[in-house]
């Protein structure tokens, strides 16, 4: 509508002239009058609608955490509602819980199991030690009752039958005093390998049985609000990532910038680039004061990829029918102004209008100035959506 009202002027013009001279208004006097507005509009509309880009499938992005159980089992406590806000390590429910109880209990008991085992190893390696320090005076008495002996003999004083129990006792203490010895080694091997090790392994046991049982509560890992909350006492929680029990909306990141996600035509490849000014108007900003119903903006990025030219392994061919309906550009755009991030809400609908300012010379001066029609257009849009009420992504393509 601006368009035809701005290129106007040569038929407007010309009208005056006839009737300034008094003559009527035809087909002929007017047509070259009427081919040069169309002109004009055509070279307009082209200029417009190809230079400045604009697209109804803007939206916010947000993130959704789901909430999944790591163990399976009916719940007996759900601690939170629908609408409720939530902190980091707040309870959201519990799961029935009797055999990880169970099974923790018997861990701690085997625990308990070696470490009496363990003070019985220390006394048996206090008594083997006993053992060979008995065995090693009583074989130093006997040696020294073998060589008394055996001095008696070569005096002729002794007999060699008593040289000869001496010598028996002597290897038979010796015998014992090498048993004690290995024994004591036993001991000191049970000690420091064999009960540390399974010592080791039941503690493992027990901080596995631990965790099990900790599953058993679920507790939330961001701060944020509960929605889409599906659990009932008895219910069965499940471990499917498909199924939560409840979506948490987070909070927003003060470090993660709010971007706009906008999807334009293939055609609008050639004139989006980074950096590209452009305008946001997003439907839950839409007011009657106007203010900040229409946020300045820039292209932040644009995905090098379609999406749907994606391809993923599948058992069957692939058949490009299904690409008739063409993907959409991927943009990102990002607020001129930090505190506009903030009035966006998640998930909100947008209408996001660019405008191509990198062009330079007298022609770049026009592109340039015909980005007023559109931010115009924008505007009245908007106007007209507070009016009507039936939002911004009515639809149209100008």
């Amino acid at each position: 509508m601006f368009e035809l009202m701005i290129t106007s002027f040569p038929a407007v013009i010309q009208y005056f002239l006839l009737k300034r001279r008094g003559e009527s208004m035809t087909v002929w006097n007017m047509k070259t009058a009427v081919f040069l507005w169309a002109l004009m509009a055509f070279a307009l509309f082209l200029t417009i609608f190809y230079y400045h880009p604009k697209t109804y499938a803007g939206v916010v992005p947000f993130r959704t955490v789901s909430v999944v159980a790591q163990t399976s089992g009916p719940v007996t406590e759900i601690a939170v509602e629908n609408g409720q806000r939530v902190e980091v390590g707040d309870l959201l429910f519990r799961i029935e819980n009797s055999a990880q109880t169970a099974a923790l209990s018997e861990a701690k008991a085997q625990l308990d199991l070696l470490d009496a085992e363990e003070a019985i190893a220390k006394d048996n390696q206090i008594v083997a030690q006993s053992t060979v320090e008995e065995a090693t005076a009583e074989l130093k008495r006997l040696q020294d009752d073998l060589k008394d002996a055996q001095t008696l003999l070569q005096r002729g004083a002794g007999t060699a039958d008593a040289v000869l129990d001496l010598q028996t006792a002597v290897a038979a203490t010796e015998a014992e005093l090498r048993a004690a010895e290995a024994t004591l080694d036993l001991a000191r091997i049970e000690i420091s390998e064999s009960l540390p090790a399974r010592i080791n392994a039941a503690e493992a046991a027990v901080d596995s049985a631990q965790t099990a049982l900790n599953f058993t509560e679920v507790h939330s890992l961001t701060g944020g609000e509960i929605t889409q909350l599906s659990l009932n006492v008895g219910s069965p929680a499940t471990t499917l990532v498909l199924r939560p029990a409840m979506i948490i909306i987070p909070d927003r990141d003060p470090d993660v910038p709010i971007r706009v996600a906008a999807g334009f035509n293939q055609v609008a490849g050639d004139t989006l680039y980074p950096g590209m000014p452009a305008e946001v108007a997003c439907e839950s900003n839409a007011n009657l004061g106007f203010r900040n119903s229409v946020m300045p903006a820039h292209v932040f990025s644009i995905q090098p990829a379609i999406a749907t030219g994606q391809v993923q392994p599948d058992s069957r061919l692939l058949d490009m029918g299904g690409a008739v309906q063409r993907g959409t550009l991927m943009v990102l755009l990002d607020p001129v102004y930090p505190e506009h991030e903030d009035m966006l809400i998640d998930g909100s609908g947008c209408i996001v209008q660019t405008y191509t300012s990198n062009i330079d010379g007298l022609f770049g001066h026009v592109v340039a100035g015909t980005g007023m029609i559109k931010a115009a257009g924008l505007r009245l849009k908007v106007f007209g959506s507070i009016l009507s009420g039936v939002g911004l992504l009515g639809g149209g393509g100008h």
